[in-house]
């Protein structure tokens, strides 16, 4: 067991999208870091996480870096093989990959004396750290539901999906309602005997283009929210109509609570009978499924759509203030009773990330260097200054961006009241706290 001291340094956990702009932003403001992933290559998600058919769902101009285009000939909508290709050119042209140490996994990290950060390394290898930012995303801690009875077919979590040579000439039940669900459910449709899409509730299903246009690319002007509601909900009637049309229950939220579901080509498949739409599962029956409604069903291979915890398995418990799938930050990454931890990227906003965790990571580094020049916690200054807590894991884009420019305008002045607070505060040390004995997964059932 080594421990080695970096304390001028901070660690970045995750080489996907997030991690890789925040590495960027970080080495063009000269701020130390040193990075891991647990793979062997960077893309994250995109990388080990998606299967082969899978395109983006928001369009490419709100997906791709400000600063860094995607190619020309990319179409509207790109693979999951162009975006890998995408990010692995974008850590390239800025040089990351060299400064990234490749299968290496985080198995704890703990606030230590001094405000320093001790982390554990899957090769129990110690290093401590000046901060540590987390970025290990959001698709990949699985979330199963619990069910009466037991299944005594073949079950995998849609990440375990990768070709529909896994469903061919089986009766296939998808369950879920969300991105992948469909996605799934609508490539089991053309190779299935017989293809069933469990759901329980009802849920928005938007198109992916609107006119002809990506529907996510479209310049909406500044409405009020009950006007751009209604608007949605006409076109919506106009491009989808009414869910009773599709066996589908009708929605009872708003349309921007819960996250859309970008697919019409599910509902194609209904129309030509290949897809059964079905209820809620109510409980197993060795190779039966029985739904709520009381029908019963045999099937051959259950597909689980049904989302993602938000997990932090490596942090205290003290330290993972998850609500159902929002983590209870300021600033989208801050605590503000701890310095030097930044949990990034567990947001889902709606459009695309690209265009918001550029300039989100380059506010993060003016964060790092304010807190070098202020003794308390940013996120406290930010508690202090009204900054309110978030109640969702969705948001919307444009809502980020006007935060995010709003907040660099303001930097003096989040200084300054940090250095108020410095003069009314005892000397700020963070808490030491010891690690869990097991790894802590918290979060909620997102399908």
């Amino acid at each position: 067991m080594i421990n080695k001291k970096l304390d001028n340094h901070h660690l970045i956990i995750g080489a996907g999208p997030v991690g890789l702009a925040v590495a960027k932003s970080f080495k063009e403001a000269g701020i130390p870091y040193h990075q891991v992933d647990a793979d062997d290559a960077v893309g994250g998600n995109w990388y080990h996480g998606t299967y082969k058919s899978a395109h983006i769902l928001s369009a490419r101009k709100v997906m791709e870096y400000p600063d860094f285009k995607m190619p020309e000939d990319y179409p509207d909508f790109p693979s999951s093989g162009q975006m890998l290709a995408y990010y692995q050119s974008y850590a390239s042209h800025y040089r990351l990959a060299e400064s990234i140490q490749f299968n290496t996994k985080v198995i704890r990290i703990n606030p230590i004396i001094d405000n320093l950060w001790e982390v554990t390394f899957s090769d129990k290898t110690i290093k401590t750290y000046k901060g540590v930012i987390v970025c290990n995303g959001h698709h990949w801690s699985k979330n199963f539901p619990k069910y009466e009875g037991s299944f005594t077919g073949e079950t995998f979590h849609s990440k375990d999906y990768k070709s529909s040579d896994q469903l061919k000439d089986k009766r296939v039940l998808v369950i879920g309602a969300g991105n992948s669900a469909f996605d799934i459910a609508s490539e089991s449709a053309r190779v299935s005997s017989k293809n069933f899409l469990s759901v329980r509730r009802g849920i928005w299903i938007f198109p992916k283009t609107f006119m002809g246009k990506p529907l996510a690319s479209l310049k909406v002007p500044p409405i009020p929210d009950w006007l751009r509601e209604s608007l949605i909900k006409m076109m919506l009637k106009l491009t989808i109509g009414s869910h009773k049309e599709y066996g589908l229950p009708k929605p009872e939220s708003k349309v921007f609570d819960r996250h859309p579901t970008v697919n019409t080509e599910t509902l194609m498949h209904v129309k030509h009978g290949r897809t059964i739409i079905k209820g809620a599962v109510k409980r197993f029956l060795g190779n039966q499924v029985e739904f709520e409604d009381g029908s019963r069903e045999d099937v051959d291979t259950i597909v689980y759509a049904t989302g993602f915890k938000t997990a932090f398995p490596f942090l205290p418990k003290e330290l993972c203030r998850v609500e159902k799938a929002h983590v209870k930050v300021y600033g989208f990454s801050m605590y503000d009773t701890y310095k030097g931890l930044y949990l990034v990227g567990w947001m889902q906003p709606r459009g695309g990330v690209g265009s918001l965790i550029t300039p989100y990571a380059n506010l993060l580094a003016n964060f790092i260097k304010l807190q070098d020049k202020v003794n308390c916690p940013v996120g406290m200054i930010l508690k202090k200054m009204g900054e309110p807590l978030p109640t969702s894991h969705l948001i919307g884009g444009a809502q980020v961006i006007k935060w995010i420019e709003k907040t660099e305008r303001k930097i003096d002045a989040i200084e300054k009241e940090g250095l108020k607070i410095d003069k009314d505060l005892d000397d700020f040390k963070n808490k030491p706290l010891a690690p869990n004995s097991e790894p802590l997964q918290i979060g909620m059932q997102v399908y």
